[in-house]
């Protein structure tokens, strides 16, 4: 953990020796993500639902909101991946998403049950994949590069971590 309210676990670091084991134990962060973020908001009121993590952050319904809306941009682009050579994957304003009435008015359930049903589709994606398929790359425009599958494994399991953090290192501050 660090005191960088935006990057409560650190910044993403790729991990470039990877093995079966390193592969398993992202999958197993991906497989336990929905509970975590359960955990995470358990309990909460409307209020502290609608509490920012930081000043100028998104609030805690945005951030559960927003992980879903992320994950299945993620299984999407591994499933372009392995069926496509080298695709070019589509970004997306995520501010701009965390803003529109779905986010702003839906309970954070919804997208809990969501991100459950899309865990179990991905995780048995991931557990299927040969072990060169991970290398599979994509292109993302936004940072004009190469993404490996072994990359976007890695980060969207940093990403589960991270954003739960955003909602459990504020409940620590608030003392909820």
């Amino acid at each position: 953990m660090t005191d960088d309210l935006r990057y409560p676990t650190g910044k993403f670091t790729f991990d470039a020796d990877v093995t079966p084991d390193k592969r398993a134990t992202s999958i197993a962060t991906i497989r336990a993500a929905p509970a975590l973020f359960r955990q995470a908001v358990h309990g909460l009121t409307e209020a502290q639902i609608n509490t920012p993590y930081r000043p100028d952050g998104w609030t805690v319904r945005q951030v559960v909101h927003h992980v879903p809306e992320s994950h299945m941009n993620a299984y999407i682009r591994f499933k372009l991946a392995i069926t496509e050579d080298k695709p070019t994957v589509k970004p997306y304003s995520e501010d701009a998403w965390s803003k529109l009435p779905d986010v702003t008015r839906e309970p954070v359930d919804t997208s809990l049950t969501l991100l459950d049903a899309l865990h179990k589709r991905w995780v048995t994606l991931l557990e299927t994949m040969k072990p060169e398929q991970f290398a599979r790359t994509v292109f993302h425009p936004e940072y004009k590069r190469e993404m490996s599958l072994d990359y976007l494994l890695q980060m969207y399991a940093w990403h589960c971590g991270h954003h739960a953090a955003h909602i459990t290192t504020l409940r620590t501050r608030k003392g909820w």
